[in-house]
């Protein structure tokens, strides 16, 4: 399976209804392995700043994670393996793998929880297979 039918067919999916706005596999060092087309473009510092955090738990807390320009509020993730963060009504959820980050946007009518399980379930299972 390529890697943009993972962020197709299993980031993009419908859940309840609701979709993500945007979603991402990259590697942990901001390489783009598939994207959705509307998933901001990023600067390579947000990311080395979001693999910090995995390394380094909080480090992102006092100034925010930011994604394409955008300033998220760091929340309760499960530190070294989950980051969310929330902005408006809507959040970012990125679940670290052992080469990759699994990242998903969305916005209300999405819930967080929503999020959360979608990119945390594929990223369990890249992880569980070796990626």
């Amino acid at each position: 399976m390529s890697w943009q039918s993972y962020v197709d067919d299993h980031l993009m999916c419908e859940i309840d209804g609701q979709h993500l706005t945007a979603a991402a596999i990259l590697g942990q060092d901001g390489s783009v392995w598939a994207q959705s087309a509307a998933f901001p473009q990023f600067k390579t510092e947000e990311i080395a700043a979001i693999v910090k955090d995995f390394d380094e738990p909080g480090s992102l807390a006092p100034t925010g994670l930011f994604l394409g320009g955008a300033k998220y509020m760091v929340i309760q993730g499960e530190p070294g393996a989950v980051i969310r963060g929330k902005k408006g009504s809507g959040g970012v959820c990125v679940k670290k793998t052992n080469q990759a980050l699994v990242m998903g946007v969305y916005e209300e009518p999405m819930t967080p929880g929503q999020c959360n399980m979608v990119v945390e379930r594929l990223g369990d299972f890249l992880y569980e297979q070796g990626l």
